[in-house]
């Protein structure tokens, strides 16, 4: 049987379990066994023994409850109310006024919480009631929202750039600190259009209230500043080379804890129910990556990944048309596919060809991660349009629609990280020269 036949039959397996409801790292492994069992002599059972022994004690991996636990704990501190309080009267005399909160509060909380889903809800709980008690465009309010969401994925540290690292065998500081130009720069981009809208829509903005001195704009934002503060240290003792990944996240559980009893919101409840939450998203990204390890084992016996990348290289295509094909694939992926799983299900593909085309390995990270935020906005499976559909009450077309310009924002980021890559390498090559 040709690899053709054969890919097209695990495909095939793959949908038909996925649509069954079956787990997604239980689903990669079934897979696996599948393509080993029937399409090999190999010995399935004792691979998949040591392909999941092998990927599960890898120390880069400890960073990842580490850092979504930290997430956790913020997040069950009051922290979106602490936020829109503390970034309003820093944003409302820019054209957009209280919409950039948004996008600079998903910034903020990207940098806590690592995850596209939980960086949406918890700015979402807060500023959607807000801006709409105010009279805000709820389509504005909602598109912000979900593309500024994405950014949980992006801006460091993120839990994405953890799983791309570990399944590409890339430095985790080296993607962390690459993330962070990338990360402001889209930013940048929702910011710098919702000003351009509101030149375009003066009366879907409420006039700006009334000009506070800074004493009183500090005072507002007192219990922001230590979260800012954390973070800033967290990611600068990772930047500065005072802590690998794992130090740096355990340090920011610690500074997580913190503030939390200063805030008087940790309690024995909240501390178990944060640690049970952690322990659930960090257990199905971990059996994602183990699933997806034993399946690219499977491919490799069969020659999938060789067999595509030489049809590839056969189709002269350059470098460009390469990243083109790429992200046409990985947006239709993201119909149906989230996050992880389309990383470590592609990774060990992709990534040969992309090197060989003449891209860097970070380079290539930082420009996944990228499409795979603008999965998050494509239906059916686009979690931040699911997110949003339950907080706002509106049906997934009125949320598909208001999220649209921020996916073709996210298109733009893609093609700027493509024209300028050092956009993403150089803060990276700047730590290795030091």
């Amino acid at each position: 049987m040709d690899v053709l036949t054969t890919t097209g039959i695990l495909g095939l397996v793959l949908l038909v379990l996925l649509a069954g409801g079956l787990w997604i790292g239980v689903t990669l492994m079934a897979v696996g066994y599948v393509a080993l069992a029937a399409f090999s002599p190999a010995p399935a059972g004792s691979l998949m023994a040591t392909t999941l022994w092998d990927h599960s004690w890898n120390w880069a991996l400890t960073a990842l409850p580490l850092f979504v636990w930290m997430g956790e704990i913020l997040f069950r501190a009051r922290l979106s109310e602490d936020m829109f309080a503390g970034l309003a009267p820093w944003l409302d005399r820019l054209p957009g006024r209280l919409l950039h909160v948004n996008i600079v509060g998903c910034g903020v909380m990207a940098a806590v919480a690592g995850s596209s889903a939980v960086t949406a809800a918890t700015v979402g709980r807060m500023s959607l009631p807000e801006l709409k008690q105010r009279g805000y465009s709820e389509t504005m309010s909602i598109g912000t929202l979900a593309g500024s969401g994405t950014l949980g994925l992006l801006i460091p540290p993120s839990i994405m750039m953890i799983v791309y690292g570990i399944s590409a065998q890339q430095s985790i500081s080296r993607l962390f600190i690459a993330g962070i130009v990338p990360g402001l720069l889209i930013m940048a981009l929702f910011m710098g259009y919702v000003m351009i809208w509101s030149a375009f829509n003066r009366g879907a903005v409420p006039p700006a209230g009334p000009r506070l001195p800074l004493a009183e704009k500090l005072r507002r934002s007192r219990r922001l500043l230590p979260v800012l503060l954390l973070i800033v240290a967290v990611i600068g003792s990772i930047y500065g080379g005072y802590a690998t990944p794992t130090e740096a996240a355990t340090l920011g559980v610690f500074g997580a804890l913190g503030l939390a009893a200063v805030a008087r919101a940790l309690s024995w409840q909240s501390f178990v129910d944060s640690l049970m939450a952690a322990t659930r998203t960090s257990c199905m990204i971990i059996a994602i990556i183990l699933g997806a390890a034993f399946l690219s084992v499977g491919m490799a016996f069969l020659g999938i990944p060789a067999t595509l990348a030489n049809w590839v290289s056969a189709q002269g295509l350059s470098p460009a048309m390469l990243l083109v094909l790429l992200t046409l694939i990985y947006v239709v992926l993201g119909c149906f596919l989230e996050g992880a799983s389309m990383i470590v299900l592609t990774t060990s593909v992709a990534l040969p060809m992309v090197v060989e085309a003449g891209f860097d390995p970070v380079w290539f990270g930082i420009y996944l991660i990228v499409v795979v935020e603008m999965a998050q906005l494509t239906p059916p499976v686009g979690f931040n349009l699911f997110v949003l559909h339950g907080m706002s009450g509106r049906d997934m077309w009125t949320v598909t629609k208001a999220s649209a310009p921020f996916f073709g924002l996210l298109t733009l980021g893609v093609a700027l990280l493509a024209l300028v890559p050092e956009l993403a390498t150089f803060l990276p090559q700047l730590m290795l020269a030091r």
